[in-house]
C-alpha cells in the first residue's frame, strides 16, 4: 500500500501541472495524501480481488472470532483439569505439608501431605476447618481447599 501510495504521489508531482508552481516544482502533494489513501483503501486489488476495506473487516472478524474460539477452548481445558473436590463434614483429609517449615528432614524425603484429619467445619467454598491433633498444634486448624486432599484407603488385596 506504501508503495503504491508512493507511486501515486510521484505521478501527480510529475505530471499534475496544477500543483507546479514557476519554477516547475510541487509543494502540495502532502494535501493529496489523504485523497489518495482513501481511493486505495476503495479500490479492487488485482492480487485478492478485494478492496482493502472488506478484506479488513473480513481480518478484523476472523481475528475476533479466533479470539472468541481459543478464550472458549482454554476455558473449558481449565474447567476439566481444575474441579474442585466436595467436602462434607465428617469426611477424612490430608494436609499439604506444603507450608511446615517444623518437619524435620530433607526437604525432598518430607511427606507432601500429612496427617488423616476429619472436616470440623466448612468455611465456605474454599476453606475447611480441620480437627486439630499434635501435627497441626501449632498451625491454624483452617486450610483452603487446594491444600486439602481427600482420603482414599488403600487397597488391601493390592499389598497381600
Amino acid at each position: 500500500m506504501i508503495q503504491t501510495l508512493e507511486d501515486m504521489i510521484r505521478r501527480v508531482c510529475a505530471y499534475g501541472l496544477e500543483l507546479k508552481d514557476s519554477d516547475g516544482f510541487t509543494h502540495d502533494w502532502c494535501n493529496l495524501i489523504p485523497a489518495f489513501e482513501l481511493a486505495e483503501k476503495r479500490s479492487v486489488h488485482f492480487s485478492t480481488a478485494f478492496s482493502f476495506k472488506i478484506m479488513s473487516d473480513k481480518v478484523k472478524h476472523h481475528a475476533k472470532q479466533s479470539m472468541n474460539d481459543a478464550f472458549d477452548y482454554e476455558k473449558q481445558k481449565c474447567d476439566k483439569s481444575n474441579k474442585v473436590p466436595e467436602f462434607k463434614v465428617g469426611d477424612l483429609v490430608l494436609v499439604s505439608a506444603l507450608n511446615f517449615n517444623d518437619i524435620r528432614g530433607q526437604k525432598k524425603l518430607k511427606y507432601s501431605y500429612v496427617g488423616l484429619f476429619v472436616i470440623v467445619a466448612l468455611c465456605g467454598n474454599n476453606s475447611v476447618q480441620v480437627e486439630s491433633r499434635s501435627e497441626l498444634e501449632n498451625k491454624h486448624p483452617t486450610s483452603p481447599v487446594s491444600l486439602i486432599r481427600p482420603y482414599q484407603p488403600a487397597d488391601k488385596e493390592f499389598f497381600l
